[in-house]
């Protein structure tokens, strides 16, 4: 009987210790790194997924390596993807890289993709739109 309220101090500081790493990327595996990076995504405000995103790909795009890349993003909070992809803009910018030259600066370069992104949503949501219109024509009955 006394073990029982050992085990219960046991098992929440365990519980605590393991939420502590709730904002941060899981950098162990490229496929833990993702998921870690859509749930985060999902828990950013919407102002900031696309950023985060995009500073995500950036830092990916920069380190070829697996091993460099999880290196980099390993235990990060999406504020310090985000001021790393920055960095690498700068330096892409900097340099002279073909793509870079059309924006002056990140947050003109944030917004472009955020109005591509809506845009894709829309055309999206027209075709589901159509999609649930043909479903309520549909003749097949479930019996």
């Amino acid at each position: 009987m006394k073990k029982l309220p050992a085990l219960l101090l046991i098992l929440s500081c365990t519980t605590l210790i393991a939420c502590n790493k709730g904002q941060e990327i899981n950098g162990h595996t490229t496929s833990t790194a993702y998921r870690s990076v859509k749930a985060l995504k999902n828990r950013l405000p919407p102002d900031k997924r696309i950023e985060f995103e995009v500073s995500f790909w950036t830092i990916r795009d920069a380190k070829k390596d697996d091993k460099e890349f999880l290196d980099a993003v390993d235990g990060k909070t999406p504020e310090e993807i985000i001021a790393t992809g920055k960095e690498i803009y700068q330096e892409r910018k900097a340099a002279g890289l073909k793509g870079y030259d059309q924006y002056s600066s990140w947050e003109e370069m944030i917004t472009k993709f955020g109005k591509e992104r809506m845009d894709q949503e829309n055309r999206r949501g027209k075709s589901k739109e159509a999609q649930d219109k043909d479903k309520a024509n549909d003749v097949l009955y479930k019996l």
